[in-house]
């Protein structure tokens, strides 16, 4: 498995980027891990494009200073303060169409294990309203991890995002966002790792990340 650590200069450089390292997984047959904190940006899902309030969601993230784009993999709007940590994990596709719940069961495993490290001990649930709700969440006194899948016929990624610090911005900017799209959120619902008392730096909790998922 190859890895790739870092992110772009720009939110359209850093995407392309990901769709690079998508396309190596499919033609080399080998599996990828990317690892990051990708630049400020709010990230919708294609359920949000389908809202009715959509356009001012995406007018909301901009008046506090995030650009908008939008991911192939998941469901609601996550947003990256610049300390959110983001990882697409990929293999080849070919016979592992069927396998949804268990790449979940692993990468949860997996992302445990890394919070673990990093002095954070998590649970595998999701508090009601919550940020991107899913039933594929890790939490810590609020939700500070979910995962989402996407499978074509050539690869099939798991990608998550992890609320490593800067709570309020993350908390504030969500909570304008899903207001405009009419999802709820409850704020108490998130925490951030720092919130909940881990000791490790950024880099730290990126290479526990990359340790968990090459073992």
């Amino acid at each position: 498995m190859f890895v790739r650590r870092g992110p772009a200069s720009t939110v359209a450089d850093d995407r392309t980027v990901t769709e690079t390292m998508l396309d190596r997984v499919a033609a080399a047959g080998e599996a990828g891990l990317r690892v990051w904190y990708p630049p400020k940006q709010v990230a919708f899902g294609r359920r949000d494009e389908r809202a009715e309030g959509y356009e001012a969601a995406r007018a909301a993230a901009r008046e506090r200073g995030f650009p908008t784009v939008t991911r192939d993999v998941g469901g609601r709007a996550v947003v990256f303060t610049g300390s959110t940590l983001a990882f697409v994990h990929a293999v080849p596709a070919e016979g592992r169409r069927g396998d949804i719940r268990d790449r979940y069961a692993d990468a949860l495993d997996r992302l445990r294990a890394a919070l673990s490290a990093c002095g954070v001990e998590t649970t595998a649930d999701e508090p009601d309203d919550a940020f991107c709700p899913g039933s594929h969440s890790l939490s810590a006194g609020g939700k500070v991890a979910g995962l989402a899948q996407r499978v074509t016929q050539a690869v099939a990624v798991v990608a998550g995002a992890v609320v490593v610090a800067d709570r309020e911005a993350f908390v504030t900017t969500t909570a304008a966002v899903y207001e405009a799209l009419g999802v709820a959120f409850d704020p108490e619902s998130t925490t951030s790792l720092v919130a909940a008392g881990c000791p490790a730096g950024p880099d730290r909790v990126a290479d526990a990340v990359v340790a968990a998922f090459l073992v």
